[in-house]
């Protein structure tokens, strides 16, 4: 019987050490930024302040990982409430609608050393489209209270228009007043769920 549960229990260690970590998102140290050409001379800036995400991954450098993010539409901020309301407008993102972007990485690849490749469906409005980001992944660490965090910084771009954010306007030398390449930063931070 004692050797019995040895040699289960040697079958089972290669699952056993492959056991599936949840890392949630601290939101106090992460944030979502993005960029856009205004009226071709200049960047436009803005924040979503309100967002949630979840890392599930068995192997510590993450190259198994999937991750789910979240971001509510209406915390959108330019520093310009006029601008902001037009932006949750159908012209837009119609947040009254649409409340919600969502993102489900379908691969996470390691590159080179810290340099990781994301890929996932990105879902904007009612369409759902591929989007790729360049990840750096800054390690992990334990903090002073003994929570176990990993680092990442996100970098990519959309074309706004195939995601129904359509509003257009010219100037009067005939370039956009909005740019439809939007820049994203995506800066997280991630504790591991305690058990």
């Amino acid at each position: 019987m004692k050797k019995a549960l040895f040699l289960l229990a040697i079958a089972a260690a290669p699952f056993m050490s492959m056991a599936q970590t949840k890392w949630n998102l601290d939101k106090g140290h992460s944030n979502v930024k993005f960029s856009v050409q205004h009226l071709v001379i200049s960047e436009t800036e803005g924040t979503f302040k309100m967002f949630d995400g979840n890392v599930v991954s068995a192997k510590p450098d993450f190259t198994d990982a999937k991750i789910n993010f979240t971001v509510d539409v209406n915390s959108i901020n330019t520093d310009d409430e006029k601008r902001d309301g037009h932006l949750k407008s159908d012209d837009f993102f119609n947040a009254e609608k649409f409340p919600t972007m969502k993102f489900t990485s379908t691969s996470f690849k390691k590159v080179k050393g810290n340099m990781y490749a994301l890929e996932g469906d990105l879902t904007i409005r009612d369409v759902t489209k591929k989007v790729k980001f360049a990840v750096v992944y800054g390690g992990t660490v334990k903090d002073p209270w003994g929570n176990t965090k990993a680092g990442f910084k996100a970098s990519g771009k959309i074309n706004r228009k195939e995601f129904g954010l359509k509003w257009s306007a010219a100037t009067e030398a005939g370039g956009a007043v909005v740019g439809d390449e939007v820049q994203m930063v995506i800066n997280t931070e991630f504790a591991q769920q305690k058990a």
